[in-house]
């Protein structure tokens, strides 16, 4: 029992004991459970930081494995971190590039070897990443045993900023190198002034310009290109320059190798540092300009003389000129020229003086013929306006954004065409109604019109012809029609002549059909000839007809001449015979007559005399008339020849109770024959004293006007209406029934008319009944 108690006590702390151990353990426990939690919280917080840091760590043993994030695979291009080095070349672009490899293993091993730390900076292919690579032995406590300890850095935004800033300065060196090469180089003076306005550098240029031995001699002695302008130097200006902080350029001229140039020169303030200054050489701009306005000027003066309206508009689309047909079509005044009128509103006045197509709107026309301006092509409208004018408007857009517009009145231009169409079909009308037959040929010998008599004349088929058949075709098929094939070519030379060598020839053949054709080739201004063709079978039967009977006429002009001449004798011949006769009668030869014997002699005498006179107008007037007369042309005095002719009608005269005026001026000169010039003029005076009644009066008035003799017999007897004086022209004619003469008024007209004009002049003769008559004789 003893026993049992003591053995339950033994066990009963033994079970405490283990309890307490238990316990015990379980704090422990506990604590080291925590202590692992928190280490695991720091290991993952250490790993999170590793992760998010700028340099991740690349464990490398000597056996060649590696331990690295996959973020580190990710910035080598890979899909995971392999195992050993040898494997960060992936190949196909990613990870590293053989090059690469070797050179990181080779810096790896040396750090394994000796423990000395290495730098190394790579890019992956095919990645834009940046990597610096800093490699060092590892801390046993890390990996003993002699590893080595990469820290990865991504310096692909510093790279990129460092590259950049490398870059730019370089290319600002670069630029800084370039820009004082270029300043040397420039052909145009340059130089650079300090605060003090004085020289501190010139280029080349400027030291050629004012011919220094060097830029250093050109800036110690203060060499300057610009002469003083208005009592200002050139450091002056460029002191106001920097004091205003403002640019100032000006037009200056200076002397450059001895002559004198303008320069446009350039001061520009640099803030503090200075101003620098450039001359730029315009003496050929300047000329250019001073060209350019004379030719300005030549041109709008030649514009001016032109028959076409020019208008030229700027790039604000104002009126900067027009010539004088423009300002005349659009009544443009030279105000509105001088006033840069714009486009639009010009539209609009020249739309209220009628000068634009009537439109039903307005302002969208307008709009559209503004974009004239823009537009870059030529414009070309034709304007209808109000009273029958056309209008030919051109509109040249130029480069400089202007327009030039050229205004053509093409009016006469519309009436001409209308009237060459209608010319034309006239002329085609014509053509086709002439009774010849007519061709014309062009140059080469091919046929280009004819009319319809032509294919009929020459008996040709009118379809042959439509088909502008050429010279030989055509004449081989007239050559069966002609009497004598061989005939044809004579036509072949006149087509010839005609077309080739501009000369008018002529022919004439005969048809098989009997007809006669005359042709004729005449070249016509426009280069083709004319090939006109006649059919003369009547006309050569009514020649040879006319030729007879001009035969016949001759043979009868001859028998006339015989008749005359032997008329004048079988006429004067007895006249004169018992004009003698009776002469010797009065002289008392044959004995002494009586009284009335006497009065018989001396009546036969004076009938003698008067059949005398009227035998030789007879026969005066039938040589006149026949063409026979004799004239013999003298130079004699024009005022005493007229004064003669009075003197011998000067008793018949004062017998008639009449008065006579004569009237002229001395000094004129004819050729005439003096014999029938008197006899004309004296039977005109001869009419005027037996027409005008018991004191009366008769005007002689003589004179030479602009070369031509005029003799004016006027008087103031009872006249003759018109029938009257034309009996009295007619004298002599032949009666209805050609019996005989039938009288007229005598003979002394027409005889005077027809010696009037045997002189080559004319007879004028005006009478009105009861106011006399005027007869003017003109004479060249």
């Amino acid at each position: 029992m003893e026993f049992t108690t003591t053995a339950l006590a033994l066990t009963g702390l033994l079970i405490a004991a283990w309890t307490a151990a238990a316990a015990w353990l379980m704090i422990a426990a506990s604590a080291k459970a925590r202590q692992a939690e928190s280490s695991r919280k720091a290991a993952r917080r250490m790993a999170r930081m590793i992760d998010e840091a700028p340099a991740i760590p690349l464990l490398v043993r000597t056996d060649g494995r590696i331990e690295g994030s996959e973020r580190l695979a990710g910035w080598l291009g890979l899909d995971r971190m392999p195992q050993y080095l040898s494997e960060l070349s992936g190949g196909a672009g990613k990870g590293l590039s053989p090059v690469q490899l070797a050179g990181l293993t080779d810096k790896v091993r040396r750090t394994q070897r000796s423990a000395a730390p290495f730098r190394l900076a790579m890019t992956p292919p095919g990645s834009n990443r940046s990597l610096a690579m800093r490699g060092n032995l590892a801390d046993p406590q890390v990996s003993p045993g002699g590893a080595a300890l990469i820290w990865v850095f991504d310096f692909s935004e510093s790279q990129t900023e460092l590259v950049k800033l490398r870059n730019e300065a370089a290319r600002a060196q670069e630029d800084f190198a370039a820009l004082v090469g270029l300043i040397e180089a420039a052909p145009m003076p340059m130089w650079f002034r300090g605060p003090d306005a004085k020289l501190r550098l010139v280029n080349q240029a400027y030291v050629r310009a004012i011919g220094a031995a060097s830029a250093d001699a050109a800036v110690e002695r203060q060499l300057e290109l610009v002469e003083p302008v208005d009592g200002l130097t050139a450091g002056q200006i460029a002191a106001q320059a920097a004091e205003q902080n403002l640019p100032i350029e000006r037009i200056v001229p200076a002397t450059i190798d001895g002559q004198r140039r303008s320069l446009r020169v350039s001061d520009l303030p640099l803030g503090a540092e200075g101003v620098a200054g450039y001359a730029v050489d315009i003496e050929e701009m300047e000329e250019q300009a001073r060209t350019f306005r004379a030719f300005r000027d030549a041109q709008r003066s030649m514009l001016d003389q032109l028959s076409i309206g020019v208008a030229q508009f700027d790039s604000e689309r104002k009126l900067t000129y027009a010539n004088q047909p423009f300002r005349r079509t659009f009544g443009i005044s030279s105000g509105t020229v001088s006033a840069g009128t714009p486009f639009d509103r010009l539209l609009n006045d020249a739309r209220e003086s009628g000068k634009t197509p009537e439109v039903r709107d307005f302002p969208a026309w307008r709009a559209e013929h503004l974009e004239w301006f823009t537009s870059g092509e030529t414009q070309e409208e034709a304007w209808p306006l109000p009273g029958g004018t056309h209008l030919r408007i051109v509109a040249q857009p130029m480069p400089d954004g202007g327009l030039v517009l050229i205004a053509e009145d093409r009016t006469e231009q519309l009436a001409l065409s209308a009237t060459r169409d209608t010319l034309l079909r006239t002329r085609t009308a014509t053509f086709d109604s002439l009774f010849e037959a007519l061709a014309v040929v062009a140059p080469d010998g091919k046929l280009q019109l004819w009319n319809r008599s032509f294919a009929g004349a020459w008996g040709v088929d009118p379809e042959f012809l439509d088909s502008h058949p050429n010279a030989a075709d055509l004449l081989t098929a007239i050559a069966p029609n002609l009497a004598r094939a061989k005939q044809v070519s004579i036509i072949g030379e006149v087509i010839r002549a005609a077309t080739l060598d501009r000369k008018e020839t002529g022919g004439r053949v005969m048809m098989s059909d009997g007809r006669t054709l005359e042709f004729a080739g005449v070249p016509l201004p426009d280069g083709n000839g004319l090939l006109t063709t006649l059919d003369i079978t009547d006309s050569q039967k009514a020649e040879d007809a006319l030729r007879e009977r001009a035969q016949a006429l001759e043979d009868a002009d001859a028998v006339k001449t015989r008749f005359l001449a032997n008329m004048s004798y079988e006429f004067r011949t007895p006249l004169t015979s018992i004009g003698g006769f009776a002469e010797l009668l009065a002289a008392g030869v044959a004995g002494e007559l009586s009284d009335q014997g006497k009065d018989y002699v001396s009546a036969i005498i004076d009938s003698v005399g008067r059949l005398t006179e009227q035998v030789e107008n007879v026969l005066d007037l039938s040589q006149s008339e026949a063409g026979l007369l004799p004239i013999t042309k003298e130079r004699m005095e024009l005022m005493p020849f007229v004064t003669q002719v009075v003197r011998e009608r000067e008793q018949a005269i004062v017998d008639a109770g009449l008065t006579l005026d004569l009237r002229g001026s001395a000094g004129g000169k004819i050729e005439a024959d003096q014999r029938q010039l008197g006899r004309a003029l004296g039977h005109l005076l001869d009419n005027a004293i037996a027409a005008t009644p018991k004191g009366g009066k008769i005007l002689v008035d003589v004179g030479k006007p602009k070369g031509v003799a005029r003799i004016v017999v006027s008087d103031n007897g009872r006249g003759m209406a018109k029938a009257e004086l034309a009996r009295a022209l007619d004298g002599l004619r032949e009666n209805k029934d050609g019996s005989g003469l039938e009288k007229r008024q005598g003979l002394g007209i027409p005889l005077a008319r027809q010696l009037v004009e045997a002189h080559g002049g004319s007879l004028e003769i005006l009478s009105r009944q009861g106011a006399g008559t005027t007869a003017t004789i003109l004479v060249p």
